[in-house]
Formats: C-alpha cells, structure tokens, sequence
C-alpha cells in the first residue's frame, strides 16, 4: 500500500465531476487500499477519489469513534438515492485543513453503491455516517463543504482561503 497525496483547495481536480467506474480489478483494489491508508494517515473520517487527484466515483470511509479498530467502508459508484431530515454540524475537509463551519445535511440517508465484490449495495446512514456519506459523495461531483454554505458566507471563506493559498504557494 501506499499513501497517496492529499489535493488542497484551490486545485481545479477537486472540482471536476468524476467519471463511473466500469470495472473492478486488481488496479482499482489497490487504488482502494492506497485510499483507506491516506485517509487513516491524514487522520480523515472519509476520502473521496478526487481529493487523491483521481476522477472516479470511489469513496472510503470509517466513522467508528474507535481509530484503532480500522473498519473502512468502500463505495464505488455510490448514489445517494433518498434524504430525510436536516441537522446542522460542523463540517470540515482534508482539502481546506484547518477550516471547519456549520453546514446543514440530511440526517437519514439512504445510498446505493457497489462494494469491492461487485455486490451492489443499499447502505442506510444517520447522524454521523450520513454527514459523512453526503460529503464524499459530493466531492464526486466537485462539490466542497463551502459551497454549501450561505452565498455571503462562501464568498467570504474563497476570498480568505485564495490569500492563504497565495501567501503559502513558492515565490
């Protein structure tokens, strides 16, 4: 396994649409395990192939409060299929470190995807899990957190983060 870069905002990958996955093999297994070893490492709840410069719809995740357990989830070709509900919470991302803000998600979900036997899958999500499954899922679709947030709000953080990208990129 190894461990793959993580992209940072504002790189245009993470806002790009990624394609579906056509087939399950031996590339795409170890693609997975390199995910699941970056998303431990960073230390992340979840990671979406884009984050890692790949435009695929594949996510992994673990929200168990136990770090030490390791029981990651992956998705591929996941579709949030149906949402109920709305609780605010704070939501951050691997791509904008150091930046968490309220964002509204749907309590209950409910996902379609297939996991890494080729089996589809229904997988139902709330509280924690369904935040977590959401956000992926967005950045499938070049999606970020901020942009969830309210039109003043958001343009407010792009301007702040465009300096911090500035002011930390090489002269």
């Amino acid at each position: 396994m190894a461990k793959l870069s993580i992209l940072l905002y504002p790189s245009p990958i993470i806002r790009k649409k990624s394609a579906p996955v056509t087939a399950i093999d031996g590339e795409l297994q170890r693609f997975i395990d390199d995910m699941v070893e970056t998303m431990y490492a960073a230390p992340g709840m979840g990671l979406a192939a884009p984050q890692v410069g790949a435009l695929r719809r594949v996510i992994v995740l673990d929200p168990s409060d136990d770090r030490t357990a390791h029981v990651p989830i992956a998705l591929i070709n996941p579709v949030l299929v149906a949402g109920e509900g709305q609780i605010v919470d704070e939501e951050g991302c691997l791509c904008i470190p150091d930046l968490n803000e309220p964002v509204s998600r749907f309590k209950h979900v409910t996902v379609k995807a297939y996991d890494r036997n080729e089996k589809e899958i229904v997988l139902e999500g709330a509280d924690l899990l369904a935040r977590i499954l959401q956000h992926e899922i967005d950045h499938l679709d070049g999606v970020l957190f901020i942009d969830r947030l309210s039109t003043a709000k958001r343009l407010l953080l792009k301007r702040r983060l465009r300096k911090g990208a500035q002011r930390s990129s090489p002269s």
